[in-house]
């Protein structure tokens, strides 16, 4: 998922919860908790608010608010059912699923089968230009519906999509999938009423939405978005918060002093500067759990013939001291990082990265030399300076510089955007910062989208990775009819890329936020709200 003030990722990011920065809002948010209302730090979304637009955590904060999916995830990053009361298949390619009753729009449109077909197709036809339009991918007649640039799409939908009924679904699949209901809990599958499609830039200022939350106005760029709860919402009484006004802030510096202060009641973006002492200054107000991110240093293999040895990149892996990373420049707001699978998902395996991801300088400079070293015994490592990154990366740097005995600069990009349209233009050579946030907790969605060659064109390889021991073993994964079979195949893909090492795993993300007295507790999942878990003071 795109990250926290990124135009892509997290991974495809700035990640998770360090961004871009300038001012932000402050105001009333705190006053009034009497009435049921809260205020929480946001950034700029990027886009309009419509699901299948928005790929950034951003306006997912808000979008999660006001709509709700077939599944979603628990305060445990499990993915459970939410509109749909049954998601059943025989052989992981062809999903029969049936809604629950009672959903309506915020205008009073009955949410239906339909609503949520009408919504895929928008958002997998190329002519619409979504965000999130390849998440689509898996379903039968994508591919009518992508035939390419300057090519004329002929096909009225996805062929995949079957409407039995209101209430009754059946989603056909190019190929067995085992990770589909997972997927479904991914915003970009939510469903839009039929007022969407008069004119969806009207819609995505004041979206109509199914969820718990409905739109109060419409938004205010860089000022704030005001949702209010749904009454007719199935399970209204569960949410305690009546009103929620994202604040929207370009500087978590601002944002930070404001929670502080008590001007705003909900940070889960604590800044660098605000770790060594947010826990003091919010006493018993603090969160500080696992993330599903991960902080990578990556390789332009294809395309710079210098890092295509698998020894060299592993060996500059082996020069990084990831606990000095994290507990010294990070103040434990990280973790170092030995899988490329967030240890929150299923299959994750402590250690799995074994030798490549352990701090050993003379193993490191002995690998170095073995593998042919890189020419000038020089290396760069490019990042963009819009993100709180350059601290990181100079240490690890440095720390490659010691070990490896070799000239280590860090430079910087002026944004994040510029870094990513180089790397996609085969322009910059140097290695680079990149990072990864889940779209949904499965194994395979820390795969497929930055390793297979299909993300090359439509993802977030950026190294030009391709392996076909990979491929096969991905497909054997997402063909499996149980999920510990399917864990099975993708640990295996898991550990052929450990072996190759296009990127190297630095650090897994952890949430770090807090709240105002005016809040009792609060559960966040994806690195979104579970408003329903919110309890108020």
């Amino acid at each position: 998922m795109r990250g926290a003030r990124s135009a892509k990722w997290v991974a495809i990011a700035a990640v998770v919860a360090l961004g871009a920065t300038a001012c932000g809002g402050g105001g009333d948010g705190a006053s009034g908790g009497s009435d049921g209302s809260v205020s929480m730090e946001i950034g700029e979304p990027q886009n309009g608010l419509i699901p299948t637009n928005t790929y950034e955590t951003e306006g997912g904060q808000v979008v999660s608010a006001l709509f709700s999916g077939l599944t979603r995830l628990n305060g445990q990053n499990k993915v459970v059912n939410d509109v749909a009361q049954s998601i059943e298949t025989k052989d992981s390619k062809v999903w029969t699923i049936k809604l629950k009753s009672g959903y309506t729009f915020h205008n009073g449109e009955k949410v239906t089968a339909k609503s949520f077909a009408d919504a895929w197709n928008y958002g997998a036809n190329q002519d619409n230009a979504q965000q999130t339009n390849a998440l689509f991918s898996h379903i039968a007649g994508y591919a009518d519906l992508n035939p390419g640039a300057k090519k004329k799409v002929t096909a009225k939908g996805l062929s995949g999509l079957k409407v039995v009924d209101d209430s009754t679904l059946q989603v056909t699949l190019t190929a067995p999938f085992s990770a589909f209901p997972a997927q479904l809990s991914y915003l970009a599958f939510d469903p839009l009423p039929t007022a969407f499609y008069k004119d969806p830039k009207a819609f995505g200022e004041k979206p109509i939405g199914n969820g718990p939350y409905e739109m109060k106005g419409s938004v205010e760029h860089n000022e704030s978005i005001t949702v209010t709860k749904y009454a007719k919402y199935p399970k209204a009484s569960s949410y305690a918060v009546k009103q929620i006004k994202f604040q929207i802030y370009s500087n978590l510096d601002t944002a930070y002093k404001d929670l502080v202060a008590g001007n705003i009641d909900l940070d889960i973006n604590i800044p660098t500067s605000g770790l060594a002492t947010y826990k003091k200054d919010l006493p018993d107000r603090s969160i500080d759990i696992a993330d599903s991110g991960v902080g990578y240093i990556g390789f332009p293999l294809k395309y710079n013939k210098a890092f295509q040895n698998a020894d060299l990149r592993k060996s500059i892996s082996m020069a990084i001291d990831r606990k000095t990373i994290a507990e010294k420049i990070f103040l434990g707001a990280r973790t170092p990082a030995d899988d490329y699978i967030s240890p929150i998902i299923d299959g994750y395996r402590k250690g799995a990265c074994g030798t490549a991801c352990t701090y050993d300088p003379a193993a490191a400079k002995k690998l170095y030399k073995e593998s042919g070293g890189l020419p000038g015994n020089t290396l760069e490592i490019g990042y963009n300076a819009d993100g709180d990154h350059k601290a990181w990366v100079q240490a690890v740097a440095n720390q490659i510089q010691s070990a490896l005995g070799i000239k280590v600069t860090a430079k910087p990009f002026e944004q994040f955007q510029t870094i990513l349209n180089d790397l996609d233009a085969k322009k910059y050579k140097g290695a680079f910062r990149m990072g990864w946030n889940m779209d949904y907790p499965n194994m395979e969605n820390y795969l497929r989208p930055i390793f297979s060659k299909d993300a090359i064109a439509n993802g977030s390889n950026y190294a030009g990775y391709t392996n076909e021991q990979f491929e096969k073993l991905l497909a054997a994964g997402d063909q499996a009819t149980d999920s510990a079979g399917a864990v099975k195949q993708y640990q295996a893909a898991d550990d052929v890329v450990l072996k190759d090492m296009p990127y190297i795993p630095v650090y897994f993300y952890r949430l770090n936020g807090g709240f105002s007295s005016k809040i009792k507790s609060v559960e966040v999942a994806g690195h979104n709200v579970l408003w329903d878990t919110v309890k108020l003071s």
